[in-house]
């Protein structure tokens, strides 16, 4: 029999800092009568074990890591036996600045059982956690990631907290965050108090991870439409929390993996399909076939449901349908990033809450919830922050590091940092002096977590982007060359980062705008992108967009040039003049003045929900679309309803058809026969280019219906489909995009 190797020293990559690793490690190595040591350092998580079963201890630390932990790389090595007595943690070696911060998570089963047992010196406190649950992300001002470098650092630990921060066998050794009700942060209201309240219909601002929230009954219409008339929030549906998986079954439909994936400690919002919408408000989607729903991720939200639920002791109760549902909605006013400030939040929350609950922690960056959609059997981000953010995306290679600034709209930003890609949470439009500023503090904080000095910068092309204007400002601040990318490239760029594609790829850029090369306005592209370069290989057939910007926001303008250019402008004024003027918009279209030519396949959708009389006018970004896919049964295809020619796709006769059609199988004819054209147009460059990698990118893949078909087809003709999964599919993807481009012309020296 071959003895195992006495000692060996491990090395374990990735996520393995601020998340109980090395009390893990201590564990491991008692059980398995193990001697050594462990501690961190800058690349991660170092250890020497001795003793018979070391080979079973890198097993055990293979097959059940701390639940927070990822693991990217575990080698091992033989060294010498020292024959040293015990097992100890040391202490950490240098700024442990190249490893990577969790990210913030829900509250784990074990603290549960703490809070609700009235044994337990934890009990109802709304701010317990451990190692392996609670506020990293949101609390972390600078790295390394030790309490003093928090948000924390006001508050000195008790004799209790203290003796559990230090024992290695303890759930909360070394957990920063460590709190209890005699030393930690204190709620300013009772939670009896605020649910109340709540109860009686009132709105409040409550203060949690990574800003407030505003909140209210979601069973009361007059609250939930209070909430939207001072939030200005007309349309655009709110989000709604229950207790748990069971409470949610009453109004949405749930697979069991995506039930698996609400619950996760990542607690995102998820959209479902209604089944019943009667329990609910009605005005928390309006005009919609799906809801967000999310469950409680911190011990205040817990909180809430078990005063409601009238206060039981344990955990039974959460395996039980509960009554309460909340509206659970971000805390700014219209346009302007969430609120996280005591002081800011008594300022700029005054008008929509009818009262203010905070506490004394404070937090360092705004971090939002994180939505997400089933497409197929997948997660597909609609936003990505909390609970995701900061996790880096691996790279196939290092490259030099840098900064990527994102676009204009659902603005995020990318830290290249060796083999990692970080994106940001996600900011936002950047339209106010406050989405500016939250812009600025964003690129601050990240470049400090992962401590990068950045040799380049990524834009998009578009000049006037205060992204673009501010990466220029940041290349001549830092003396390091800057790199403008187009919009479409980096969408299908930052799916190819992703799935750490080689050579060339044929990709589908469908979304709404983009500055194109020849300074025209892009949305439905077909490019062929390798690495740092691209041609464009076809688009979408122009629409005419009569106000520019305007016909963005109302769909009926797109409607009305269709008429226009089918011959029947007379009919735009019987369909549309309850929306604007119409007498004006028809000059506008004969006299070609302010008309603006656009390829853009969101635009094509804002015309068919026009046609349709679906929304005209849009009262949030994408809603019009929205609603259309709202309507969808079963897709049919038109036959005959495109042309494509010279890799040119042309959807006008479908168009033409719709002009005649009802809202329903108007809905089901245009997703269908887009669907079918898609997949023809796909076909004909993929003959052309011999290229069998598809990519699928742009905002208009967070349409399932679409997506889901196109997929299909595609997997059908035998080509190899990828599209954006660790990211969401539209701007908020597309700094990784300019960064893997960024990156590569740097390294090209182009």
């Amino acid at each position: 029999m071959v003895n195992e190797c006495l000692r060996l020293r491990i090395r374990i990559r990735g996520t393995v800092q601020g998340v109980g690793f090395r009390p893990f490690i201590y564990a491991l190595a008692l059980q398995h009568d193990l001697t050594g040591w462990v501690l961190n350092d800058g690349e991660g998580v170092l250890v020497e074990v001795e003793g018979e079963k070391t080979q079973a201890f890198v097993e055990g630390l293979r097959k059940s890591p701390p639940p927070l932990a990822r693991i990217e790389a575990i080698d091992s090595e033989p060294v010498h036996v020292t024959d040293e007595k015990g097992f100890k943690i040391l202490t950490s070696q240098s700024s442990a600045v190249g490893t990577g911060l969790p990210a913030d998570t829900g509250v784990c089963e074990a603290c549960l059982k703490e809070l609700f047992d009235p044994a337990d010196r934890h009990h109802l406190y709304p701010f317990l956690n451990c190692t392996h649950c609670g506020p990293r992300y949101t609390i972390t001002k600078h790295l390394p990631y030790d309490r003093p470098q928090t948000s924390m650092s006001g508050f000195a630990m008790c004799a209790d907290c203290t003796s559990e921060y230090k024992d290695p066998l303890d759930r909360r050794f070394h957990a920063q965050p460590i709190a209890c009700p005699a030393c930690g942060p204190k709620l300013s209201m009772p939670i009896p108090e605020i649910v109340i309240r709540l109860l009686k219909g009132e709105i409040l601002a409550i203060k949690g991870l990574g800003g407030f929230h505003i909140v209210c009954d979601a069973r009361n219409e007059e609250a939930v439409s209070k909430l939207r008339q001072r939030k200005d929030r007309e349309e655009k549906p709110l989000a709604v929390m229950v207790a748990n998986v069971l409470s949610a079954k009453a109004f949405v439909k749930i697979e069991d993996d995506e039930a698996r994936h609400l619950a996760s400690p990542m607690r995102p919002i998820v959209v479902f399909s209604k089944t019943d919408n009667g329990a609910l408000a009605p005005s928390i989607a309006p005009g919609l076939d799906s809801i967000g729903v999310l469950l409680p991720y911190t011990p205040l939200h817990f909180l809430l449901f078990h005063e409601a639920a009238g206060r039981p002791n344990g955990t039974a109760w959460l395996s039980k349908t509960q009554d309460l549902a909340l509206i659970m909605t971000s805390a700014n006013p219209g346009g302007e990033p969430l609120v996280i400030g005591n002081t800011e939040a008594t300022d700029r929350l005054k008008n929509i809450a009818d009262i203010i609950v905070t506490h004394d922690r404070d937090i360092v960056i705004r971090t939002d919830d994180s939505v997400q959609r089933f497409i197929g059997k997948t997660p597909t981000f609609i936003r990505r922050a909390r609970g995701f953010v900061p996790h880096p995306i691996k790279l196939a290679h290092p490259v030099a590091p840098g900064l990527a600034v994102g676009a204009h709209l659902k603005n995020t930003i990318c830290v290249m940092r060796g083999d990692q890609a970080f994106v940001s949470q996600h900011i936002g439009d950047l339209n106010t002096p406050q989405s500016l500023k939250f812009f600025q503090e964003t690129v601050d904080h990240l470049l400090s977590i992962t401590d990068v000095d950045p040799k380049w910068v990524a834009c998009d092309l578009h000049p006037d982007f205060f992204s673009s204007r501010f990466a220029a400002d940041f290349s001549v601040t830092h003396n390091i060359p800057i790199f403008t990318v187009q919009h479409h490239h980096a969408h299908v760029a930052s799916v190819i980062a992703e799935h750490d594609l080689s050579g060339p790829v044929l990709g589908l850029a469908l979304d709404g705008f983009g500055l194109g090369e020849d300074g025209e306005n892009w949305g439905g592209e077909a490019l062929v992108v390798d690495g740092a370069s691209y041609r464009r290989v076809g688009h979408l057939a122009p629409l005419l967009a009569p106000g520019g910007e305007a016909a963005f926001r109302e769909p009926w303008r797109m409607a009305a040039a269709v008429l226009f250019q089918h011959g029947r402008e007379d009919e735009i004024s019987t369909r549309f003049s309850d929306f604007g003027d119409v007498d004006l918009l028809h000059q506008m279209l004969t006299k070609n003045v302010n008309v603006h030519s656009t390829t853009s396949c969101g635009r094509l959708f804002d015309a068919a929900a026009g046609l349709l009389d679906v929304q005209p006018r849009a009262s949030f970004d994408g809603q019009a679309p929205m609603k259309l896919e709202s309507l969808v049964t079963t897709p049919i295809i038109l036959e005959n309803s495109w042309s494509l020619q010279n890799g040119i796709l042309d959807f006008s006769d479908l168009l033409r058809q719709l002009i005649d059609m009802g809202p329903e199988s108007g809905a089901n004819a245009f997703h269908g026969t887009l669907i079918q054209g898609l997949t023809d147009w796909v076909l004909n460059l993929k003959n052309e280019t011999g290229l069998t990698q598809v990519v699928l990118a742009g905002g208009c893949l967070l349409n399932r219906v679409l997506t889901e078909g196109l997929e299909q087809n595609l997997w059908a003709l035998g080509l190899d489909v990828y599209r954006p999964v660790a990211l969401p599919p539209g701007d908020g993807g597309l700094s990784l995009g300019q960064a893997y481009v960024g990156a590569k012309r740097y390294e090209q020296g182009v």
